[in-house]
């Protein structure tokens, strides 16, 4: 029989489960290393630990691969910060400019621009109005339009929960203040901008001179926002080296990348699968895990390797209630490839699961091979009592 590490039996749907009744857990690791070798697999859950210049080198490499998943992420939110607020200061050029030449001409186009800044006054009350009545009716729930902010902060728990993070925006979000959204944020906005207007429009005695001080405003700040898009184009850089040092597309968004420490556990509780992908990152709109091979690059990729990045698939699929079409599968930066996620290689993934899993509770792992360069590369082989190498 051998070795076992679990008590359970077959449930009803062939994975092995506890006397609890939940699913025996198996981590993508180990499916690598049982798809290598069921030895292998053996050995590392007697704490047989993998020794060699490859586990040495590849540890350091992936610490270096996150690093620089880390160094991207930091820039490229520091490029959509230093862009937005350029946007914002080249808003308000426009806005001082049109302002500008909204003083000096006034007069000639109205008879009263006293009575303008009347209306512009009733304007921002109902301005202010509408926004207070916005954030305290929940109007987003009459009208179903938005999800309301207790669905938003659930669903945000939830996708957190998985350890998937967004980039940018947490999810759902609406922006807003005292927790409402884009709306009320505009309409508190347009009651501050256009009462400004209305009283300045009241106060302003020499509206050319006013204009004019406008018109030199609107230069001084057109130097200001010049030198924060020179900033932003800088963080553009930064950015785009960054991205080629990951070895990252250009249309390609980190929202993942595994560092054991603060990265979330991917689960399946239906089937105990469990383990965290090197990255998930969003292509075309699709959450696709990414696992990163050091070492040798082989002429087609191992299957073992596919087995992993095939449990990855499956566990962003769980926790993200949404398929996707494929996983990557890279060694080095050049070599890539996609691994495709179809029913076939669902039930091959399954199946790795459940042979893992009667091993856990029967023993009796074997070699499965009779190759003797397989023995020679393996990582425990100096454990291992079925080894076809001596050295």
């Amino acid at each position: 029989m051998g070795v076992t590490f679990a008590e359970g039996s077959e449930g009803p749907d062939g994975f092995y489960i506890d006397s609890n009744g939940n699913p025996l857990p198996v981590s993508a690791s180990e499916l690598e290393r049982y798809t290598y070798c069921p030895v292998s697999w053996r050995l590392a859950k007697e704490g047989a630990a993998g020794m060699g210049e490859a586990i040495t080198s590849g540890i350091e490499k992936h610490k270096q691969i996150h690093e620089g998943m880390n160094e991207f992420q930091a820039s490229l939110i520091k490029l959509r910060r230093e862009l937005l607020i350029w946007t914002w200061w080249f808003g308000i050029i426009i806005a001082f400019a049109i302002d500008a030449a909204a003083f000096v001409y006034i007069d000639d186009l109205m008879n009263s621009p006293i009575e303008m800044a009347k209306i512009l006054s009733m304007w921002s009350v109902s301005c202010l109005a509408a926004a207070i009545l916005s954030i305290v009716l929940p109007w987003r729930s009459w009208l179903k339009m938005e999800p309301t902010v207790s669905e938003i902060e659930t669903l945000s728990k939830n996708f957190e929960s998985t350890g998937l993070k967004p980039a940018w925006n947490p999810i759902g979000f609406l922006g807003g203040w005292f927790s409402g959204g884009k709306t009320e944020a505009g309409l508190l906005l347009a009651t501050i901008v256009i009462g400004l207007h209305a009283i300045a429009l009241a106060a302003a005695d020499n509206r050319s001179q006013a204009g004019f001080i406008l018109i030199v405003t609107a230069f001084v700040w057109t130097f200001l926002a010049t030198w924060q898009l020179q900033k932003s184009l800088f963080a553009e850089n930064e950015m785009i080296e960054n991205r080629e040092r990951a070895g990252l597309d250009e249309d390609t968004e980190l929202v993942y990348s595994d560092d054991d420490e603060s990265s979330g556990l991917l689960r399946d509780e239906e089937t105990g699968l469990r383990g965290r992908p090197d990255q998930i990152v969003i292509i075309d709109g699709e959450f696709i895990p990414v696992e990163q091979k050091t070492g040798r690059v082989p002429k087609k990729p191992h299957r073992s390797h596919r087995v992993q990045l095939l449990a990855y698939v499956s566990l962003v699929e769980t926790n993200t209630k949404k398929s996707p079409p494929y996983g990557i599968l890279k060694y080095g930066e050049e070599d890539v490839h996609q691994v495709f996620w179809d029913q076939h290689a669902k039930e091959s993934l399954f199946s790795s699961i459940k042979e893992v899993q009667k091993l856990m509770v029967e023993g009796g792992a074997k070699r499965n091979h009779e190759r003797e360069g397989k023995c020679k590369n393996c990582s425990r082989r100096h454990a291992c009592e079925q080894s076809l190498f001596t050295e």
